[in-house]
């Protein structure tokens, strides 16, 4: 089969390559899914780039984690009935050498999804990692109907359907944006008000919203950054759900402040999710696609030949919405 892949660690132009590698054979409980779209990630160039201890000790990887395609043979243990299904997938590449940037991947039944009939290949290739995330910041700590929800980077991938999933839970939801353009993209996913990320404006608009009681939940990209100013608009036992700390890698806490506020501090990374979780998102993420409830952005499609250019892409930014190749 042709699969994108790299042998070393470096940058995608150097290190990205596109071979004639074995098709995998579904194992036991695994499915074989011909891969029409793959995802690419921030986690994916990440880990591509490096240091990842240990990544290549036994041989090349084909990266990304997310994708979506249809079940073309099970292995056993599969009922048979999988064949020819329509899945997206998601945890391809985690602990496991082989992801979706391939003509097949070979994975564990439970990670290959049903995907309605009337969902393109594309949006199925997002709803690993954005949608999961967004799902586990949002009600790993309860229902937040008729709870006050702050998503900051609104307009980000993980924050387009964090904003979403609230909205539909019962929530007001406030966004924090950085332009004219990603405010835009705030509301149209359905937040009530947007605010920058910090300073006057940022305070005055969560006081005014929420009349002074300040925010039940937080939705956080950036934590270390954060922080500091999303203490100054908390309320007493609110929650903070955070899966991104790259401005400050390694925050300190303000220890006696949080616990005097009785503060919740939720780290989400969609691999460690417990099975529970996974599922449930996996549920709500179905019932919302059948029901054309969510709102989705491809913002580029590349040939797996440009896998390189999907990868740089990630990496550069400065754009709203996910980067995805085409494989089949």
């Amino acid at each position: 089969m042709k699969a994108a892949l790299f042998n070393t660690l470096g940058s995608p132009g150097v290190v990205l390559e596109i071979a004639n590698v074995d098709t995998p054979s579904p194992g036991h409980g695994e499915v074989l899914v011909r891969i029409a779209c793959s995802a690419v990630n921030p986690s994916d160039a990440k880990k591509r780039a490096g240091p990842s201890p240990g990544l290549l000790d036994d041989g090349f990887i084909i990266p990304h984690s997310d994708g979506a395609g249809v079940v073309e043979a099970v292995g056993r243990g599969v009922p048979a009935s999988r064949m020819g299904e329509r899945v997206w997938v998601y945890q391809a590449q985690y602990a496991r050498r082989f992801g979706t940037a391939a003509e097949y991947v070979a994975l564990p039944s439970d990670r290959a999804v049903k995907l309605p009939d009337a969902v393109g290949f594309d949006v199925g290739a997002c709803m690993g990692i954005p949608a999961m995330t967004a799902h586990r910041c949002v009600f790993s700590d309860g229902s937040v109907e008729g709870k006050t929800v702050l998503v900051t980077g609104g307009a980000g991938r993980v924050g387009h359907y964090a904003i979403q999933w609230a909205k539909h839970a019962g929530a007001q939801v406030i966004a924090t944006a950085s332009s004219p353009d990603a405010e835009e993209h705030c509301y149209a996913a359905g937040a009530d008000a947007v605010c920058p990320h910090s300073g006057d404006e940022f305070v005055r608009v969560i006081t005014e919203v929420t009349s002074g009681r300040g925010l039940d939940r937080v939705v956080d990209g950036e934590f270390g950054a954060n922080l500091p100013g999303l203490l100054d608009v908390m309320s007493t036992g609110a929650v903070i759900a955070t899966y991104s700390s790259m401005q400050v890698p390694e925050p300190i806490l303000p220890f006696r402040r949080m616990m005097f506020m009785d503060l919740t501090l939720r780290l989400v990374l969609v691999y460690a999710m417990p099975e529970s979780a996974k599922l449930d998102a996996m549920e709500d993420i179905t019932s919302c696609l059948e029901k054309g409830l969510l709102q989705h952005r491809v913002a580029h499609r590349l040939p797996l030949e440009e896998v390189a250019v999907a990868h740089q892409l990630i990496e550069g930014g400065g754009f709203y919405g996910a980067v995805v190749v085409d494989v089949a």
